[in-house]
């Protein structure tokens, strides 16, 4: 039972005497963060970043151009992975754009929370394509060894080291929205694949150079596999994290119901849950029983104003939505259902 509360971004929460720190910080060394109760003006990790998406994406699919013409005229397994694998990620974040711009939807009666899911269900997308490339890839390798395949080291050479100094251009851009996002890291994760992957290609393709070792480009071509494939699962275990409701890395509950329960007035916390509604939405909400002295007393509207102060400032959780009760209220309900 709450109601409508208007609070200055400016102001400074206050919180009562003997109410535990910010986890992991000193008493006092409290942030200063914007006060709501809603999704209004809530964005997505990715839609922060959407222009560095774009400007990655263009960087991708040039190099992926320039690097399947240079698979194909120097004949190296390697590469053509390394192109498929830039090709997986221009597709992932197309996926991530168009997913950004579906999840900014307004919200519906039928649809509260909008489309911001749509977004992770696009990084569920990205990390099946990315799994199944990986496996493609190692298959091929595989079916190489034992046949004599002549690689042309020059042209691999060149389009190699052309994708390993756009991907780590791509990666200095993506560096900075990598954590607020699960796109975004997962386009991240991908660009330091291929950043791996293009310096395998230019170490086969020296070592083919100047031993004529041609065998060379399938271990390459493994090798690459073999670093898509763990950063698939990765982004796979994230997302599944997501839909499974889990609470967010940065959220222990056991600590927030110990910081709400610290509030004076407050007996008891209970029905507490807390999970990611898309990349960088966390929610939470929970029923706080309120001792009928202080619910009288000190009056709901304080109590109610320090536990959100407490979550929005020692969890960074703004979306929050909270039932209060006097033990009066709550007793009476037991003995109605016992």
């Amino acid at each position: 039972m709450t109601e409508p509360h208007e609070s200055s971004d400016a102001c400074e929460p206050e919180f009562s005497a003997g109410h535990p720190a910010r986890p992991g910080e000193h008493a006092g060394a409290r942030g200063s963060h914007a006060h709501d109760h809603g999704l209004q003006g809530a964005t997505s990790g990715t839609a922060k970043h959407r222009r560095k998406l774009v400007l990655v994406l263009v960087i991708t699919l040039t190099v992926f151009v320039v690097q399947l013409i240079g698979a194909f005229v120097s004949n190296s397994l390697s590469l053509l992975a390394d192109a498929g694998h830039m090709l997986t990620d221009a597709t992932g974040v197309a996926i991530a754009l168009i997913a950004s711009l579906i999840a900014g939807v307004a919200a519906t009666s039928k649809r509260t929370f909008g489309y911001l899911r749509i977004e992770i269900l696009a990084a569920l997308i990205n990390g099946i394509v990315l799994g199944v490339i990986a496996i493609v890839i190692l298959v091929q390798a595989i079916a190489r060894f034992g046949t004599e395949v002549e690689v042309h080291s020059v042209p691999m050479l060149v389009a190699a080291v052309i994708g390993a100094i756009a991907n780590l251009i791509s990666l200095l851009i993506l560096q900075s929205g990598q954590r607020e996002s699960l796109n975004v890291r997962g386009a991240y994760l991908e660009v330091l694949g291929d950043l791996l992957g293009s310096v395998a290609v230019i170490v086969a393709g020296t070592i083919i150079l100047f031993t004529g070792w041609n065998a060379v480009d399938q271990i390459a071509s493994i090798l690459i596999a073999l670093l898509i494939f763990p950063r698939a699962i990765s982004l796979l275990r994230d997302v599944v994290d997501v839909l499974l409701e889990a609470s967010p890395k940065n959220v222990d509950v056991d600590a927030a119901r110990a910081h709400m329960e610290a509030v004076p007035g407050v007996e008891e916390v209970h029905d507490v849950h807390a999970w990611t509604i898309t990349s960088g939405v966390p929610a939470f909400s929970a029923h706080v029983t309120v001792a009928d002295a202080a619910w009288s007393e000190r009056g709901y509207h304080a109590i109610l104003d320090e536990v959100r102060a407490c979550l929005h400032e020692h969890f960074d959780t703004e979306h929050v939505t909270l039932q209060l009760e006097p033990r009066s209220h709550k007793t009476a309900g037991e003995r109605v259902h016992a």
